[in-house]
């Protein structure tokens, strides 16, 4: 503990002893003042400013030290002062006093709760600020819930100051009114509760629910303001148009169209959009391919001889080719009128909240989902328009495999693509503006695989980017003026995702997007309009298939059911995967992010150069991480590198997703030998940090004594 947490717990120790041993405390007792009430009031006619300034610094202690007695002296003020002064002096000397409570509980315990409640203490805090003020005005409101809990509660959140001070202020108001006067009258009181009868705690109650309900209206009446200027429909065509048949469309109205709900699905290219063609399906197969032709490189340190493999690169795409075809029905028109959806190819125009164009032709839906995915970012570049340069869309119609690959930007696609062609034969150079690679991951992530790209070949330029480029040249400078000029015969841009947002007709009903460009929505996937919703890479915050599939089911649910229930699309458990070699797997909180969010945490950390599955497989390289609470077993994120990282991790994503903490994991029993048995030496090793010491001391003695 701080020396300046030492201090202040000191003198509050100090002042409260202080309250106790002298006679403030029977002071102020209702009993102990009306014993006392002609010649304090006759010291009050005679002082009328030393009574007002002693009186507020007495209230203002007794809030600030938390002090049970506010009540009381609220009363004692309507009697020494009226109604006028006496409400005057109760409403600042009450909220100052509550804000110095609210400080003192912040400065001692709010970190110490943040580090130990973290999960929870996040999901606290989003709700405060986005609800605070008007949870905080209901509360004040009712006398029923103890005004000194509330001050203490408050602090332990990420309540701005000066909003607790002038909510609190404004919401004490009626009850203070109400005592004060009562007080005016004290001489017919016996005690506190007289004043509270049922019907007044009963106004009060309704006082305090007002805010909430006035928030639903406001909410409603923004909802309807939307909608000025647009004639809705008599009558709809569908229930829902979904814009978009990637990942987030294809669930969508699939769960629409499983609900019994008349559907629409649009999309002006290729069903399955960017997973199916041109991502997820498409570079997990070439970096198969890429990996076959690196175990035959290595087959000599297996004991197996052969001869020289060679390259046949158009027989690899025609491969990649192959399996988004034999995927494709998954995801094909035919399926989906199969399963009730009415399948449009063309280009939709949002032409109101609740019409479409296609090609000419309205259709209207009582909701509408946005799902139109991402495209590649492209940076402006001096003279990348001169050059034909690839991106993650365009990659796969290249007809031979390129001799020197030059990638701009190191993260999960630029890493994936770099390892895929580097072992397919290509000589491949990555450049990073940032200092590492995947600069989301921690550095011993960065460094693990940084070392297989060099191992292999890769070259690695961090800390520069591309400023100008020409045919088969790269300038690239660093931030601190250093050059470098690279070659290369082909050109691959990835360099992130954008929102893809043109030509839906947003402008036409006044839809703006965020500064990245994807579509903003609240907790339940509403656009401004609340019967218009967006999912997928379209909107955010991931850039994941999965992601945008989970989004889907909210969106499709809330579109179609939300007149009596909305659900907040729930993000707490997000997994993550790179699929390099060696796998990069991540779900929750790694230590970069839990510094930033100033997370007490401890790691554990297991060696897959350990595992025996991994020994036999000579592949015993990388390490699972975990990150829990101290002294607490608890996941708060996990972060594997090695062989099937993105395998393991569901056993975690599993855990955190149900509350299932690491003894529950090393309780499993995991078949040997296999890399799943990684999970359970990861929570062994948490288990052996942890044992209870005192407890093995003891058997210890047994143990002895047994022997003897």
């Amino acid at each position: 503990m701080s020396k300046g947490r030492i201090a202040v717990i000191t003198l509050l120790l100090a002042l409260t002893i202080l309250f106790i041993v002298t006679d403030a405390a029977n002071l102020i007792s209702l009993e102990g003042f009306k014993q006392r009430q002609v010649d304090i009031q006759a010291f009050v006619s005679d002082n009328p400013l030393l009574s007002a300034g002693g009186y507020l610094a007495i209230y203002i202690l007794v809030a600030a030290l938390s002090i049970p007695g506010a009540a009381v002296l609220t009363l004692i003020g309507g009697a020494l002062f009226g109604l006028l002064q006496g409400t005057l002096l109760v409403s600042f000397a009450s909220t100052i006093g509550a804000s110095g409570a609210f400080l003192i509980s912040r400065y001692l315990l709010r970190n110490s709760v943040e580090q130990r409640f973290s999960n929870a203490s996040k999901k606290i805090n989003k709700g405060i600020a986005k609800d605070g003020n008007f949870y905080l005005f209901g509360l004040r409101l009712v006398p029923l819930f103890p005004f000194f809990v509330i001050n203490l509660v408050m602090g332990l959140t990420r309540l701005p100051l000066r909003k607790f001070f002038w909510v609190s202020q404004l919401g004490m108001l009626p009850g203070t009114l109400v005592f004060v006067n009562a007080g005016t009258q004290l001489s017919e009181l016996d005690n506190v509760v007289g004043i509270l009868s049922p019907e007044i705690i009963g106004s009060f109650m309704l006082l305090g629910v007002f805010p909430l309900i006035a928030r639903k209206f406001l909410q409603l009446w923004q909802q309807q303001r939307a909608f000025h200027g647009y004639e809705k429909p008599k009558t709809f065509d569908t229930n829902l148009i979904v814009i978009g048949a990637g990942a987030a469309g294809l669930v969508t109205a699939y769960v629409a169209a499983a609900s019994k709900a008349k559907v629409m699905l649009i999309e002006r290219e290729k069903m399955g959009g960017d997973c199916l063609n041109t991502g997820c399906v498409p570079s997990k197969a070439l970096i198969r391919s890429a990996g076959v032709m690196h175990d035959i490189r290595c087959a000599a340190d297996f004991g197996i001889k052969h001869n020289p493999a060679s390259i046949d690169f158009s027989a690899v795409m025609r491969r990649v080719q192959s399996v988004i075809e034999a995927i494709e029905p998954h995801d094909s028109i035919d399926r989906y009128k199969g399963l009730g959806v009415d399948c449009v190819t063309g280009d939709a125009t949002i032409t109101s909240p609740w019409t479409v164009e296609v090609d000419g032709r309205t259709h209207s839906a009582r909701s509408i989902v946005i799902a139109t995915g991402g495209k590649p970012f492209v940076p402006q570049i001096e003279g990348l328009d001169s050059v034909d340069y690839l991106t993650s869309d365009t990659l796969w119609q290249l007809p031979e495999l390129p001799k020197e690959l030059l990638i701009l930007g190191g993260g999960f696609i630029g890493c994936e693509l770099a390892q895929a062609f580097q072992r397919l034969g290509s000589k491949v150079t990555l450049v990073e503006a940032g200092d590492r690679l995947l600069t989301a991951e921690d550095p011993d992530v960065s460094t693990a695989i940084s070392s297989s790209f060099e191992l292999e070949g890769i070259k690695l330029i961090t800390g520069y980017r591309a400023q100008k480029v020409q045919q088969g040249i790269a300038h690239c400078v660093s931030d601190d003026g250093s050059r470098k000029e690279l070659r290369f015969d082909k050109l691959l841009i990835a360099t992130g995702r954008i929102a893809n947002t043109e030509g839906l007709g947003l402008e036409n009903i006044g839809l703006e997007t965020n500064p990245d460009g994807t579509l903003p929505v609240n907790d339940c996937l509403q656009t401004r309009y609340p019967n218009i919703y967006a999912c997928g890479d379209v909107t955010g915050p991931f850039q994941l298939t999965h992601a945008g599939a989970h989004q889907a089911w909210y969106c499709a649910v809330n579109a179609l059911f939300g007149s009596f229930h909305k659900f907040k699309v729930d993000y707490r458990v997000m997994p993550r995967g790179v699929f390099t070699s060696p796998e990069i797997a991540r779900v929750g909180l790694n230590e970069q992010e839990a510094i930033k969010a100033h997370l007490a945490y401890e790691t554990t950390v297991y060696g897959i150069d350990d595992l025996d599955r991994a020994i036999a497989d000579s592949d015993a390289s990388g390490f699972i991480k975990v990150l829990t609470p101290p002294g607490k077993d608890t996941i708060l994120g996990v972060t594997i590198v090695g062989k099937h990282a993105t395998e393991l991790l569901a056993e975690f994503t599993l855990a955190m997703r149900h509350g299932l903490g690491l003894r529950k994991i090393l309780a499993t029993v995991h078949p040997y030998p296999t890399y799943s048995e990684a999970s359970k030496f990861a929570a062994g090793l948490w288990q052996q940090r942890h044992l209870p010491q005192r407890l093995l001391a003891v058997a210890e003695r047994y143990n002895r004594w047994r022997r003897s």
